[in-house]
């Protein structure tokens, strides 16, 4: 005999409607008549009875959830000085975590494993209990967890996104040693995993704070203060967010081309221009326009 699914529940709300009844008063035209009351009683509403219930599986979800969150969280603490450990620099690096193949691919699939942790949507529902993606404009990132909770569960989800492309772009190319077009893949690969998340069905963030990690890894605070300068600069004068996103990537380009820097750069950009252009599709189609300062300065020069 199949049993049915066991779930946990409980009763919040039962209305049982009574039964109607209804009067017909029918009076004869002759005088001295008594009046017919015909008297019909409908049967009672069925009862309405609204049960909330939550099932095992959703229960052990939140648990291991915490438990992924808290393990990758102390994975990224540590890394940086796992690195330095005698076993690390004299084992590892010398065999299979260079710049081999086999090296390449194991950074690129860390890579994209960490990219993928969707920590703003771990955040939300482990302090918050709400889905982050019920905000602004339904992106399981770091904005609308910081909508949904304000500066303190923002700042955390950020910061996290951050880390993600930094921690293994940084090892893969300082403490390892991978570079040249190998670090294309491997710098792409965080970018990528939070970009199109297997946790939440290939639909992730958009991907912007972990394009900063990811180049904070490869040019420390070069590229990132170039990008974080356009970005608020662009913000400032007009309120399209994704137009600002990609004339900060425009302004990064004309960096390296200046700087001359290696093609191997210019192809990194171009495939994170590429994710950035695909997650910001939608909100590409809006018009730029300028701040209310503007409009102001405009008018008094006039």
């Amino acid at each position: 005999m199949q049993r049915d699914p066991v779930h946990y529940g409980f009763v919040v709300a039962t209305s049982v409607a009574p039964p109607a009844t209804t009067k017909v008063v029918t009076t004869n035209r002759r005088a001295g008549s008594r009046p017919v009351v015909a008297t019909s009683v409908a049967p009672p509403a069925a009862a309405t009875t609204k049960v909330v219930t939550t099932s095992r599986r959703r229960l052990r979800s939140r648990p291991l959830g915490v438990l992924v969150c808290a393990l990758t969280l102390a994975a990224l603490l540590a890394t940086p000085t796992l690195a330095h450990h005698p076993y690390f620099e004299e084992g590892i690096t010398t065999s299979s975590l260079s710049g081999s193949p086999l090296g390449v691919l194991l950074w690129t699939g860390l890579g994209f494993l960490l990219g993928a942790m969707p920590f703003s949507l771990w955040l939300g529902r482990l302090f918050l209990r709400t889905d982050v993606r019920r905000y602004g404009d339904g992106n399981p990132g770091a904005a609308n967890a910081w909508r949904a909770g304000g500066w303190r569960v923002g700042l955390a989800a950020l910061l996290l996104d951050y880390l993600k492309g930094v921690v293994p772009v940084g090892l893969a190319h300082f403490a390892f040693g991978i570079s040249g077009w190998a670090l294309v893949p491997v710098a792409l690969a965080p970018v990528l995993g939070h970009a199109f998340s297997p946790f939440l069905r290939f639909r992730g963030g958009k991907a912007v704070a972990v394009t900063f990690g990811a180049w904070t890894g490869l040019t420390l605070g070069e590229i990132p203060t170039v990008l974080g300068l356009s970005l608020v600069s662009f913000l400032a004068v007009q309120t399209a967010d994704a137009w600002s996103v990609m004339l900060g990537m425009a302004v990064v380009l004309l960096h390296l081309l200046l700087r001359r820097s290696p093609p191997f750069m210019l192809a990194l950009w171009a495939g994170n221009v590429l994710v950035l252009v695909w997650k910001h599709r939608h909100s590409l189609r809006e018009s730029m326009q300028p701040r209310p300062w503007i409009l102001k300065l405009v008018g008094r020069t006039r």
